[in-house]
């Protein structure tokens, strides 16, 4: 017999988990495969985000997908989360607000 304490934390914890399903399945994307020797140089990728547009970069990392990540303004001035290809600068996946 379950007590209707029980069911009703294991209910809440199934809720909690399917709520957080969809958060989970939005992992960066895979960019290369490519090894580090053929990605362009950090400063190289940093000038080409310069030139195309993005700005007041606050964050520049690397994934563990294969891609360079930003975290900035876009040419338009809104904030932007972009992937790109580190083997030729070339724009994976861009999320703007």
């Amino acid at each position: 017999m379950f007590k209707p304490v029980k069911f009703a934390f294991a209910a809440s914890v199934l809720f909690t988990a399917v709520l957080l399903l969809p958060s989970s399945a939005q992992a960066s994307p895979t960019c290369t495969t490519k090894p580090k020797s053929e990605w362009l140089s950090e400063d190289a990728m940093k000038e080409k985000v310069a030139q195309l547009g993005y700005r007041d970069i606050r964050v520049f990392k690397t994934t563990k997908s294969g891609c360079y990540e930003i975290y900035g303004l876009n040419a338009e001035g809104k904030k932007a989360e972009v992937y790109f290809n580190p083997v030729d600068g070339s724009v994976v996946q861009a999320n703007v607000d």
